[in-house]
């Protein structure tokens, strides 16, 4: 008797060993094989989410089909405790094993909702771009824009209500004053405004910076006055020899003039040597945008030509028209490419230079040719000015 219940003993250990296995498996079939993901959709790992909260909420999400075989597959392979925040694209049909793997590789994390925000110069002065990624595509598509200031459309209102991750980019462009670049920055609803003290002119670092809302705008200016230092400091490292400026700070200045000079990246390294040449030679300046800055204490724009009385003007510490040398401080904020041309500038025998009519300059290395480019460039603005009336 005993040996019989032995035997049933021994089968029935047996046929649950069969059906452990058996079970094992299935589950890692399950673990491994095609998820029910129909389209490529995004997912967030919020900062300090638990395993058992992200299996959750992917079950919900309906990228895969069980939150309990996720958890488990997690443990058995040891990556349990590797979660990384963050939000991932998530391929449409992926496995558990491969969600496991996007969420704790180290994956790029990969924002569905990009907002930019560009800076126009003036105060609150900007435009806020929202674009979505196209899940399983790459591509990105445009959803809604808007002024600063002006009513916020329900489409991005309705993302930051429901606190969906967005990445926030700001876009400042070469040659904004300090001012301007300010206060274009307080018309992001993004930032937080915690600036009382401008920077110095021309320390900015006209770029693109990435940041998450609620970012403060000092934060963000040390971050430009940082990248400035460090762009500055390695063109000086790599200058001309005999350039007519002995320091970092007059260099900057230089680097401003060109920047407002031209707006054609061709041209920097000629207005450069130009303006080199004129130092070299006790010649002034004579460049329009240092009036202009004088005039405005960088606040704006001029928004009109500048007057014989303002040409005149020897009590604006900026007129290169009556001051030697330099202006006092730079007049904005030059770009990496006007830095570089301002300690590099092209060898030219080129002193003067006066806008062509397309957007360029022509150079002339007399008096006598430059007087010739001005009167064409009068006869095209006479032109410009009898075709509007």
């Amino acid at each position: 008797m005993w040996k019989h219940v032995a035997a049933n003993g021994i089968s029935l250990l047996i046929v649950a060993f069969i059906a452990f296995a058996g079970l094992i498996a299935w589950a890692q079939r399950q673990y491994t094989e095609e998820g029910p993901l129909e389209t490529a959709t995004y997912f967030e790992v919020a900062r300090g989410a638990t395993l058992a909260a992200v299996s959750e909420d992917l079950a919900d999400a309906g990228i895969i089909d069980s939150a309990m075989l996720f958890r488990l597959g997690a443990r058995y392979t040891d990556r349990a405790d590797a979660l990384r925040f963050g939000n991932y694209e998530i391929p449409a049909g992926v496995s558990m094993d491969a969600v496991m793997d996007i969420l704790t590789t180290g994956a790029a994390s990969t924002s569905r909702y990009v907002a930019t925000y560009v800076i126009r110069g003036g105060a609150g002065g900007g435009e806020m771009r929202l674009r979505e990624r196209v899940p399983g595509t790459g591509e990105m598509r445009d959803l809604v824009s808007f002024d600063a200031g002006a009513e916020i459309p329900v489409a991005y209102a309705a993302l930051i209500e429901a606190e969906t991750p967005i990445v926030f980019r700001v876009v400042v462009p070469e040659g904004l004053t300090v001012w301007q670049i300010v206060e274009g920055l307080r018309g992001a609803d993004f930032l937080v405004d915690d600036v009382e003290d401008l920077p110095v002119e021309g320390t900015l670092a006209p770029d693109t910076y990435e940041m998450a809302r609620g970012t403060a705008l000092s934060a963000l200016l040390t971050e430009m006055a940082d990248a400035q230092t460090g762009i500055l400091l390695a063109a000086w490292a790599g200058r001309a020899a005999d350039l007519p400026y002995e320091t970092v700070e007059e260099a900057l200045i230089m680097a401003s003039l060109i920047e407002k000079e031209t707006g054609v990246a061709s041209e920097r390294d000629e207005i450069a040597g130009v303006f080199v040449n004129r130092l070299e030679a006790g010649m002034r300046l004579q460049t329009d945008p240092t009036i202009i800055y004088g005039e405005t204490e960088g606040r704006g724009f001029l928004g009109r030509g500048i007057r014989q009385s303002e040409l005149a003007n020897a009590g604006n510490p900026w007129n290169t028209y009556q001051i030697d040398g330099l202006p006092p401080t730079p007049i904005a904020n030059p770009g990496r490419d006007a830095i570089a041309a301002a300690l590099n500038p092209a060898q030219t025998d080129y002193l003067f230079f006066v806008a062509d009519g397309s957007g360029g300059h022509a150079f002339a290395e007399t008096l006598d040719e430059h007087n010739r480019n001005v009167a064409a460039w009068r006869a095209v603005e006479a032109g410009r000015a009898a075709q509007e009336n």
